[in-house]
This record gives C-alpha cells, structure tokens and sequence, in this order.
C-alpha cells in the first residue's frame, strides 16, 4: 500500500499544469519531478509545485526509483512509448488521452500496464463532471426504459493551437480523436460497454472529405448501429462557425424519458444535466462544478490503496477499437 503516492509529471503546458494544480490543491500525492523541454512551462509548474526536481529528458524520469507513478501530458505521438517505459520501469500510469494514436498503441500500453501489474488511468474526464455523474445515475437506475437513441456533439470554435495536431502521422487523427474520442468514451461507459456493429461517417478538412489524402479532419458526422438495438449519432468539429465558443451534448433516449449533459452558454467548462419527461425539463445539475482534475484525484485515490493493474483498463481497448472502425482502420 502506497499511502502518499510520489508523482512525476511527464508534460508540464496547459493542461499538464492544470491536472498538476489538481494534485497539489487536493494533498493526496507528493510531486517529486517535473519533466519538460520547455524551460518556459516548468518555471510556470514549479510555482504551483515548488521544490520540485526539473528535466527535459523523460529518461531522467523513468529511472527515478523514488516515483510511484508518472502522469503523462505529452504530445500524443508519445504517449504509448512513455507509458510502457513507465511500466518496465515498475510505475503506474495516469496518461492524457488518447493513450495511442490507434487500436495497436493503446493494446502495447494496456498489455504493458497488465504485464508490469501497475495500475493504469486514462484522463476521461468527463466523466466526473457532476452533471454526467448524475445523468449516469438515472441511466443505471432503468428508469428511462429501453435506451435506444444517444446524440452526441463537440464542437470547438477554435481548434488546437500546436501544429501536430494537423500532422496525420504524429496526432493519429483529427477532432474525432481531440473531442469525439471524450463523448465515445461516456456513451459506451453509460450503456456498459456495448459492440459497436456498423459505423458510417464522413470526415471533412475545410470542407472536404479526407478519403485517400493525408490530412486529419476538422469536421465528422457519424452513424453507430450498437449490438443493443441503439443508435447513436456523433458531430465533432475544429473551427466551426457555431455562434458560440463551444458545443457540447451526450443525451441518451429511452422509452420512458431521456437524459441529457449539455454545456452551459457555450462555456467548455460549465454543464448542465437534464431529465426529459415528453415536453417537460427537470434540471438536476448546474454549475459551478470544479471537475477538471477529478480523474486523476481518483487515480491518485485507487493507487493510495494499490498499485497493482486494474481490469477497467481494459474497457480502453472498446473505445479504441471504436475510434478505428470510424477512421477505417479496422472493420
């Protein structure tokens, strides 16, 4: 049993800042590295985690005997080889998603995590916002009757602003695996993991589609027949005229109501969670809600009482296969 776990971030910009501010405001956990070749963001970490050990080379990390676990930040074209030097190294794993660019890379991370047996965690966060939370608990209580219908939008006004999201070979995709890939992970978390039988999409760059060219897509439509007799419909854009900054939605249809997580006022950081009754709304969840470090507060909760592998990291692999059956990759 690890009773404070010892931390080392691989990955230090914006967003490895943010789950770094979420470790130090909660106590769970002792930051003992910060890894990145941005001299830049490590002096921004190191005034959230002061006295903490600075580097740029993720070897220096990996080989830190004192580390219990390595929270992974980085560019996605590294994620699945830093995740399983994390465990050949014996540490557990708390990695960004996606955990691979495809099917392949997130098999060789999950493989590894249950070879080393070292806890691994995924940062799905939505997950834990209040709002899905307690639109989860409606969906497991069976009240809405058979679910038969789910719709599910990400749409960013603005796009990413690192050039290797645009480069097919480093990001592996484009806003289905930046957003869609957060919306896929709760519908199948939602309705307990069902087969996803037939996928149809269109996937466009700048109004295009991108079949046969090598280039990642800025807007997707997708149709999924589910082996539960449901349907689901997936839009996700980079850089939409929307009207506003952000739209996000996962709503699920039964026979005797609906659910719904929608985001409040074009903010992609505020939801609302919603009860359907025929034409009337019941409002169960609203903001604020500060949910963006829950996921690997909960890691962090798990490791404290055992490091050893998880057999919920396996669910990674259904939602990985999903997101190739969308880019073709698989059938």
């Amino acid at each position: 049993m690890v009773t404070k776990p010892k931390l080392g971030f691989a990955g230090v910009g914006w967003i490895g800042r943010s789950r770094l501010k979420a470790v130090v405001e909660s106590d769970l956990a002792s930051i003992s590295r910060l890894n990145d070749p941005s001299e830049t963001c490590l002096d921004e970490a190191l005034k959230i985690a002061p006295g903490s050990v600075t580097g740029s080379e993720f070897e220096e990390l990996v080989s830190d005997a004192n580390l219990d676990a390595v929270v992974i930040a980085t560019p996605s074209a590294l994620h699945m080889q830093q995740a399983v030097a994390a465990f050949e190294s014996g540490k557990a794993v708390f990695c960004q998603k996606p955990l691979g660019r495809n099917l392949e890379e997130v098999k060789a991370v999950v493989d590894a995590a249950r070879k080393s047996n070292r806890l691994l965690g995924a940062d799905f966060s939505y997950r834990y916002t209040t709002a899905f939370q307690k639109i989860h608990t409606v969906i497991k209580s069976g009240e809405l009757g058979k679910i038969f219908a789910v719709d599910l939008k990400f749409h960013n006004a603005y796009g990413p602003d690192k050039p290797w999201f645009y480069d097919l070979s480093l990001s592996g995709g484009g806003c289905v695996l930046d957003l869609g890939i957060h919306l896929i992970d709760l519908m199948l978390f939602a309705l307990d993991f069902p087969e996803v039988k037939t996928v149809s999409r269109s996937l466009l760059a700048k109004g295009v589609s991108v079949k046969g060219r090598n280039e990642v897509e800025d807007y997707a439509n997708v149709f999924m027949e589910l082996d539960n007799d449901a349907t689901a419909q997936l839009a996700c854009s980079w850089n939409l005229s929307a009207g506003c900054e952000a739209v996000i939605e996962a709503s699920f249809f039964g026979t005797n109501g609906g659910v719904s997580i929608k985001n409040v006022s074009g903010s992609f950081y505020d939801f609302e969670a919603s009860r359907y009754y025929g034409t009337n709304t019941e409002v169960l969840a609203g903001p604020p809600d500060d949910w963006g470090g829950r996921a690997l507060v909960d890691f962090i909760q798990r490791l404290s009482r055992t490091n050893e592998y998880n057999r919920e990291a396996d669910e990674y692999l259904k939602s990985a296969a999903v997101l190739d059956k969308i880019y073709g990759r698989i059938s």
